[in-house]
This record gives structure tokens, sequence and C-alpha cells, in this order.
């Protein structure tokens, strides 16, 4: 069903013809014919044993019409170019097979195909595969496995004693081909030789090589006498058009070819067999294609710290560990809850694993918090730790005490604050200071205008003062601010910012109010009403565009 040969391109080497001449194609025409004409033959004689093959009857006429086909090319090929032995050898195998299955049929409906032997080859100690010319004198193959290897044509010196070269020319030619790895240019060799040696591919220091229309005559002349078709790559140059290759193809039609393959010199990034090596190769990608950095997993020590913490989100508990790197950060979570086996396990485990993975390719550990945190979905509602109170989901938990755990300052702007006495920054303002130090500011421009200086306490004149910079026209635009200072005044969060005295600029100003407004808006959802951003009210939003609550305010 698969007979075929291979080593095609050594043989006619061995004989000193070219792979593009009439006598090398008319040589693998009668081998062709030979093989399957006698494979046919024997088909036959098992047929008049075992019996035809099942649909034989049916087609009998178009299965003897077929093999009359393939012998009248047989009785065609060229006797100038093929010698009498070869020719009436094939002529004969086509007489036996079309008698014998006139007679009886055939066990066989197809017998021969020409397979590429790319890998069998090797086994069979093969210099060239099927039909194929040798890519090169000497070439590179990858292994599948990593390495390289060097593989030599020894079909050379054959070739050269055939040609009537001595002995000691012979061995000069052959070491000027180890170092050069081509033959075109060897001091004791006849130019007129060179297309003997012509091989698939321009050598990497020569110039010479097959022609693409060579390939196609020879799978040309080699088809009438296969059953099915041939495997084999019509090589091409690197500097080869669109157009030729449509040529290529509209050519493999003409001749009456059943398949074509046509492959271009370095058109894939590595090939499993080359004029070149490797390095050479790997290198020469280096330089044309800039590098890209790669990402780097940073794993941690086998032996290493970690903190276990317990939680519970209205009602499911579950523990978290960290593992620590050296230096105290995380470098892995793991969220095992109670109910093992249950969907929020496992959901809880494949976070951990996504979390683990991101801090050990170098993920900032706020990156991830402020991605997941505020995540809004069931489980959710209160907890059991006193600093986060409340929990949108158990994801928004998990990253809440990340943060303030592992993050510097996280803590005491996303926690409240339980202790005794508020906790102070000397480079923090508070929304109650911004607005006593924007009244200290009107009331420092008032008395500047007035000419006069205010003589008591400021708790005792609050009220008067206050509707005097209100009445006050020529007062700064600082003034205006604080009407909006009072509205938020509520609000208390930590708008931090470096305040340069009691005198401030309009600008400072507004930057700690877009500061506190970025704060109060940072997990906020759009309202439900008019599409606004809310802001945070407590434990729940409120709408500032239409003054929709969204929970409980």
């Amino acid at each position: 069903l698969g007979l075929g040969y291979a080593n095609l391109g050594c043989l006619v080497m061995s004989l000193a013809l070219p792979y593009d001449s009439d006598q090398a194609r008319a040589m693998a025409e009668s081998i062709s014919a030979i093989m399957t004409g006698t494979a046919y033959t024997v088909s036959a004689e098992m047929a008049s044993i075992k019996g035809a093959f099942e649909e034989f009857g049916k087609n009998a006429d178009a299965m003897l019409k077929v093999i009359s086909m393939h012998r009248q090319y047989a009785y065609d090929i060229p006797e100038v170019h093929c010698p009498d032995y070869m020719r009436n050898a094939a002529k004969d195998a086509w007489d036996a097979a079309f008698d014998a299955g006139s007679k009886v049929g055939f066990r066989n409906a197809q017998a021969t195909v020409l397979a590429p032997t790319g890998t069998i080859g090797f086994m069979m100690d093969c210099d060239t595969t099927g039909i194929e010319p040798d890519i090169a004198l000497v070439k590179y193959k990858l292994l599948a496995g990593g390495g390289m290897l060097k593989l030599v044509n020894k079909t050379v010196p054959m070739a050269l004693e055939r040609l009537g070269y001595s002995a000691e020319d012979i061995k000069s030619i052959c070491n000027y081909i180890d170092k050069n790895e081509t033959i075109e240019g060897a001091e004791k060799l006849n130019p007129d030789h060179l297309p003997v040696f012509d091989c698939a591919f321009k050598p990497r220091s020569g110039k010479r090589c097959i022609h693409y229309m060579a390939h196609l005559k020879m799978m040309a002349a080699v088809q009438p006498f296969i059953s099915g078709a041939i495997s084999k790559t019509i090589n091409m140059p690197k500097e080869s058009t669109t157009e030729e290759i449509a040529t290529a193809y509209m050519e493999g039609w003409k001749l009456g070819l059943k398949a074509v393959a046509i492959y271009r010199d370095g058109s894939k990034k590595l090939q499993p067999v080359s004029t070149k090596k490797h390095e050479e190769a790997k290198s020469k990608a280096v330089s044309e294609v800039p590098s890209q950095a790669r990402p780097f997993r940073h794993r941690l020590p086998d032996t290493r710290q970690s903190i276990t913490h317990k939680f519970s989100v209205a009602g499911h508990e579950g523990y978290l560990t960290v593992g620590l790197y050296e230096d105290g950060q995380p470098g892995e979570l793991f969220i095992t809850m109670a109910k093992e086996g249950s969907t929020v396990g496992g959901l809880m485990n494949v976070i951990g694993t996504c979390t683990s993975m991101a801090l050990q390719y170098g993920v900032p550990l706020i990156t991830l918090v402020d991605k997941f945190r505020h995540a809004r979905f069931e489980p959710s509602g209160m907890t059991s730790s006193r600093d986060i109170p409340f929990a949108k989901s158990i994801i928004d938990y998990i990253f809440c005490w990340l943060g303030c755990q592992f993050i510097p300052g996280y803590a005491e702007r996303n926690t409240p604050d339980r202790s005794s006495a508020p906790r102070t920054n000397k480079n923090t303002t508070t929304a109650r200071q911004l607005v006593e130090k924007t009244k200290d500011l009107a009331e420092k421009i008032a008395e500047a205008k007035a000419g006069t200086k205010i003589k008591s306490k400021r708790k005792d004149e609050e009220s008067s003062s206050a509707k005097q910079v209100a009445k006050q026209p020529s007062v700064s635009p600082i003034g205006k601010f604080a009407g909006m200072a009072s509205r938020i005044g509520a609000l208390v969060g930590p708008a931090v910012a470096k305040t340069a005295g009691p005198l401030q600029s309009e600008g400072e100003v507004l930057q700690q109010f877009n500061a506190q407004f970025e704060h109060f808006q940072d997990d906020a959802p759009a309202c439900d009403i008019c599409g606004a951003i809310t802001v945070r009210n407590g434990s729940c939003y409120k709408c500032f565009n239409c003054g929709n609550s969204m929970g409980c305010s």
C-alpha cells in the first residue's frame, strides 16, 4: 500500500549525473516503473489466492485502464537517456502486471507512494530522503531532544572517483569541503563538474543551487509510475517572489502532479535541517529582533516565616496564611475556608494561587489591594475583626487585611480610630483643621482691609467675623472656599498635604479638597438614579448631584 524508496539524490550523484539533467530523470523513471510494476504483479499473484480487493468487480475496467496507462508511460521512457537494461526491465514489469491483472484482478488498489523518509532515512544510512536532492554537502540538523548534528555527504568521493579524479585529488577536495562547507572554489575540481554537486540550498559560502523547476521536473518524471502522491519539497531561495511561487504551483498542475509543497528558505525561524549552525542562526535572529524582557519568578525559600489570621464574614469562617520573604514582605497566600469542598472554598483556593503567582512575579501588593478592595458580592456583612468591622465580600476583607498588615499607613487610612486620643501627624490636615485655617485666613484679610486689629479672641467673635467676611466684597477668592469646607467638614478623613504656614494659596486649598474627595470616591459606585459617581457617607453612599441615598443615610 505504501512501497517507496529513498536516497535517489545520492544515487544520481554517485553516477556523476546532475540532479537537474535528463539522464537523472530517466533513471528515476525506470526505477519507479520497475518498483510499481513489480508490486502490481505480486498483487495479482495474491489475488489469485486470496481474491481481488472488495470493489474490484465494479471497477475492473477502470482499474485495467489505469494499469494500461502506466504501461504506456513505461514504453515512453526516452531511449537516449536511459540504459536499455533499465528501460526493458520497466516494460517487462508492466507487461506482467497487466497480463496477470486482466486474468485474476489485483489484491491492492494502490501499491506505491514516495514518502519523505525524513527520520527513517537516518536509520537506513541515507544521505538524501525520498527523491530529494541533498540539501547541502554539509548541513546541520536540530535534534528533538536538544542539540545539533553535523551531517556530511558521504557520496562526494564516489562521484569524484567516477569522474576520474585521483585519490590525492579526492582527498584534497574533501578537505576543502570540510573546511569551507562547499565544493565551490576547490582548487582540484573541474568547474564543468560543479552541476553534479549542486544541492537544494545555496551553501553558506557558495552561490550555486538547484533551480526550483528541476524539482518539479523530477516529480513529473516519476509521477506516472506512482499509485499515490509524492511527498517532496519544492525548495525555493529566500529571494523568491510571490509571482515565482505562483508559477511553481501552476507548473505543478500543468505537469500532472498530485501534490506540491513549497518551502522558501528561511521562512521559519528554526528549520529541522539548515546550512548554518544553530548558534549562528540564533545569534542572527537576536541581532535582527530586539530582545524583550521576560518575567522572572522570585520564589520563596523552602523554609520561611508565615502569618496565619482567622476571619469570619457574615458567619463564614476561614483562615489566611501568608508566607513571607526574608525581608518580611508577602510572597504567597493560602485561603482556607471552614467548609472544605464547597464552591466558595474552591474559588478561594484559586484566588490564593493567583495572588501568590502575582506577588512572586513582582506585582506590587498595593496594586492588588486597590484592584480587589470593595468587591461587592455575597457573603458580606459584619466580621469578627475590630479593625475591619464590615466587609462587602470575603475578597474585600482579605485584601483589606493584607493592606493593613503589610502596606505602611494603609491601616491608619482605612480602619476606625479606637484610641482615646486622636491620631495626629504634623504633615496631616483634617477637614475640621482646614475649615479653621480658612476662617482665620478670611479674618486676617478683613483686618488688613479695615486697618484695625481684632482685640478680642476668635471664639468670642466667631459669628460676627464670619458675617463681616461674607459682606466684604474685596476679600481674596480664598474666602469663598470656607463655605465649601464647612459643607465637607462633617466628612472627616485624612487629607495629606504639606502646609507652608497659616496662609495657603488658592491652589493648595483646592489640592486638599480634591485629595479629600478622591478618598471619598475611591470605591464609590454610580448613582442608580442619575448615574453620577457617588461619595461614601458612613457605610453607605450618597449622590451630590441629585441627593439620592444608596443605603441607610
